[in-house]
């Protein structure tokens, strides 16, 4: 095994890790107890791991990861720490080594035509689309003032005051739980998230309510988005399709979302949208 910083035996290593260890137990709200006993370890040893007494080994660290459900960065960050190299690389979809992934997105993205489908990164950043979502979502926003980056953010696009809020009828009903998803990531310990969640939560008439996190708030099993412009209405409900084992960073936190025609009057509009102008 290499270590990067200091060297065996020595407490900074040690320190570092712990208190980051502690960070992760508090915000997944378990005792020492509780998170010594799933991880099937002593609890005077989780402790002396707290504390900096001990020196934490690689496997160690990927056992309590593991039961913390900590995510890949953040295995890295602790990793790092502890004195030991990143496990796990940050690859671009651009990448050589991940082109297969990319042909499954585009495989994924093809077969939804003729509804939508966009693939996100951790920060809600669409990277890939197909071409049905510039058709249905490119028509609503045509003429939007919204910057670059915000116009590439799904969350931004639909909060935004000049994005897609005009056009959700059902606006707080939809939006409402997806503000809850962005605290829930932002309280996971999310930089992105955070900053996303106080950008969002800035933009007027946004309910005031929404500032307070609501972690047992009840989520509907299915939500439609409702949309109207002038003559035409839509909705569409949409799934989530995470990679099952991304080894990883940026694999990880890609999600793609498939937009599904709520009613029949919905799906005839993408279809006539698909076969033409009109």
């Amino acid at each position: 095994m290499r270590r990067v910083t200091g060297a065996p035996g020595t407490s900074a290593p040690a320190v570092a890790f712990g208190a980051l260890l502690r960070h992760w137990r508090l915000a997944r709200r378990m005792s020492q107890l509780t998170l010594a006993t799933e991880a099937e370890v002593s609890a005077r040893h989780l402790c002396f791991l707290e504390t900096g007494r001990a020196q934490p080994s690689r496997e160690m660290i990927q056992l309590l990861a593991g039961v913390l459900d900590v995510s890949l960065g953040d295995r890295n960050a602790m990793l790092l720490a502890a004195g030991y190299a990143p496990a796990y690389g940050q690859r671009g979809l651009d990448a050589p080594e991940v082109a297969h992934v990319r042909r499954a997105f585009e495989f994924i993205l093809r077969q939804q035509e003729p509804y939508p489908a966009i693939v996100m990164d951790g920060a809600w950043n669409t990277v890939m689309r197909n071409a049905a979502a510039g058709r249905i979502f490119g028509r609503l926003l045509e003429g939007a003032a919204l910057r670059p980056e915000h116009a590439r953010n799904a969350m931004h696009v639909v909060c935004h005051p000049h994005g897609l809020r005009r056009f959700i009828v059902n606006w707080e009903a939809f939006v409402g739980p997806l503000i809850q998803t962005v605290h829930r990531e932002a309280a996971g310990g999310l930089e992105a998230s955070a900053r996303l969640r106080d950008e969002l939560l800035a933009y007027p008439g946004m309910p005031a309510r929404w500032r307070i996190p609501e972690p047992g708030a009840p989520v509907p099993p299915v939500l439609a988005m409702r949309l109207r412009k002038d003559d035409v209405e839509l909705a569409f409900f949409s799934t989530l399709t995470m990679l099952a084992t991304p080894r990883d960073v940026a694999l990880e936190q890609l999600r793609i979302e498939c937009f599904y025609p709520a009613d029949p009057g919905t799906e005839a509009a993408a279809r006539r949208l698909a076969s033409g102008p009109g």
